[in-house]
C-alpha cells in the first residue's frame, strides 16, 4: 500500500488528504504551524472539512516538518500558483516545493502535482528541480504525475469524491497506477489524459472558458446601461432557449477564474503567440471594478446626496458567497476606486476574517453595519445579506446598488 504526502493543506490539499486518509496512510504538510495545530484539534479555518470527517480520516496525521514526509512513497503537491502584480506566473510556492521534495526523494517515489500551472510546467520547470535536489534521473529513478484540482470552495454539493478527477503520469505505467490511486477516492470516476501536458491544457483553459464567458456577460451589461434595460431581464428572457449559459455578470476574483487565464497567456506568448480574446476578456473583466464603484457614486448623486465625506457600506469582502477565502478578492478594486472619491467606507463580511483582511487589504471590518449611509453596495451574495433590511441602514435618500442581482429589484436602485 502506497504511503501519500501531501503538500499543502489548504482548500485543495485538505480535502485530498483526508479522503485519501479514510483509506490509507496519509501525512499533510503545511508550512503554517497555526494550520496545523488547528487541524490537530479537528478545526479547519477554511470551513471546507467537517470535524467529523477529520476525525473519521484516521490514517492521517499532521505535521509542518519536511522530514516526517521520508517515509511516504507517493507526493501530492496542491501549494497556491498564483500572480505577480505584472500578471505574470510566480511559480514561487511550486518550485519551493518541489526544492523542498527533492531533498527527501528516494528512487521508485512519485510526485504528483496538483496546482493550475501552463502546459509544460510539471516536466519543463518542476522536474529538473526535482532531478537537481535528489541526484536521480527523472522517469528512470522517480516518476511525475499531473491530476488538475477541481475544488470549488464553500461548495457544499460538488465535492471531491463526486466530481470526475483528469489524471495523467510520465510514462504510460505511471498514468495508470496515478490513475488508480485516485480511482480510490473518487466516486465520480476519472479520464485518463494522454499526456501530462494535456492534464495541465484541459485543467487551465476550464477557468478560461468560464472567464471569457463571464467577461462576455460583463460587457453586455456595460451595453445595456447605456440602452436603459436591465441586463438580468434581458438573460432571463434570453435564457428560455435550451442552449442558452446561464452566466451573470459580476467581478471575477479567487484563486482560479481570475488568475488561470494568465498562465495560459503567459505560455502563448512564450511563443511569439499573442491571445486576444483571452486577453481582451481578461481586461475587461479586471476593469468592473473601477466601473461599479464609478456606478454607485453616481447613483449617490442621482440621489441628491453630496459625494465628499458621504458614508458607503459594502457588504462583502470575500472573493464568493457563503466562503471565508479572501485571496484575489476583486471586492478590493471597488473599494479602493470609491476612496478616490472623498467617501467613508465600513466593510461588514460574516465570513471574512478580521485579521486576515487587516493584513491581506488594509481594511478594518466592521463587527456590524451602521446606519445612514448614503450608498449600499451589495458585492458578495452572502446568505446573511440577501433577507437583509437596508433600508434601516440607508438614509432617506440612499442608494442601493445589488451587483449579484440578488435582491427584489424594488428594494433596490440598481443591479449590475
Amino acid at each position: 500500500m502506497n504511503k501519500i504526502g501531501v503538500v499543502g493543506l489548504g482548500y485543495v490539499g485538505l480535502p485530498l488528504a483526508v479522503e485519501f486518509g479514510k483509506t490509507m496512510p496519509v501525512i499533510g504538510l503545511d508550512i503554517s504551524a497555526d494550520r496545523i495545530n488547528l487541524l490537530s484539534q479537528g478545526i479547519d479555518a477554511t470551513k471546507e472539512v467537517e470535524k467529523e470527517e477529520l476525525l473519521e480520516a484516521k490514517n492521517l496525521k499532521f505535521t509542518s516538518k519536511l522530514e516526517d514526509l521520508k517515509s511516504c512513497d507517493v507526493f501530492i503537491v496542491t501549494v497556491p500558483t498564483p500572480i505577480d502584480k505584472f500578471k505574470t506566473p510566480d511559480l514561487t510556492p511550486l518550485l519551493s516545493a518541489s526544492k523542498a521534495l527533492g531533498s527527501i526523494l528516494k528512487k521508485g517515489d512519485i510526485v504528483i502535482y496538483e496546482s493550475t500551472v501552463y502546459p509544460g510546467c510539471t516536466e519543463e520547470d518542476c522536474v529538473p528541480v526535482l532531478e537537481n535536489e535528489s541526484g536521480l534521473q527523472y522517469n528512470e529513478d522517480f516518476f511525475c504525475g499531473y491530476s488538475p484540482e477541481r475544488i470549488n470552495p464553500g461548495d457544499k454539493t460538488h465535492r471531491l469524491p463526486n466530481i470526475k478527477k483528469v489524471t495523467s503520469g510520465s510514462n504510460s505505467e505511471i498514468a495508470e497506477k496515478v490513475d488508480q490511486l485516485y480511482k480510490k477516492i473518487i466516486t465520480a470516476g476519472t479520464y485518463k489524459a494522454s499526456s501530462i501536458k494535456v492534464a495541465e491544457a484541459a485543467k487551465v483553459i476550464e477557468n478560461s472558458q468560464r472567464d471569457l464567458n463571464i467577461a462576455f456577460v460583463n460587457e453586455l451589461s456595460l451595453i445595456f446601461e447605456k440602452i436603459g434595460i436591465d441586463t438580468l431581464e434581458v438573460l432571463e428572457a434570453a435564457g428560455t432557449k435550451w442552449n442558452f449559459l446561464p452566466f451573470r455578470p459580476g467581478l471575477v476574483g479567487g484563486h482560479c477564474i481570475g488568475v488561470d487565464p494568465y498562465y495560459l497567456t503567459h505560455k502563448a506568448q512564450s511563443f511569439g503567440y499573442n491571445p486576444e480574446v483571452i486577453l481582451s476578456g481578461r481586461r475587461i473583466n479586471d476593469n468592473m471594478g473601477v466601473y461599479i464603484a464609478n456606478r454607485l457614486i453616481k447613483l449617490i448623486a442621482q440621489q441628491g446626496n453630496p459625494i465628499k465625506g458621504c458614508k458607503i457600506l459594502m457588504l462583502g469582502i470575500t472573493f464568493k458567497e457563503n466562503c471565508p477565502d479572501i485571496r484575489n478578492s476583486r471586492v478590493i478594486d471597488v473599494y479602493n476606486e470609491l476612496l478616490g472619491f472623498g467617501v467613508e467606507i465600513d466593510v461588514y463580511d460574516p465570513h471574512a476574517d478580521f485579521e486576515e483582511v487587516k493584513n491581506e487589504y488594509g481594511i478594518a471590518l466592521v463587527s456590524n453595519p451602521r446606519t445612514n449611509y448614503a450608498g449600499v453596495l451589495l458585492a458578495v451574495a452572502h446568505e446573511e445579506f440577501i433577507g437583509m433590511d437596508l433600508d434601516v441602514l440607508t438614509t432617506e435618500n440612499g442608494a442601493v446598488y445589488d451587483v449579484k442581482g440578488v435582491l427584489p429589484k424594488d428594494k433596490i436602485s440598481a443591479r449590475l
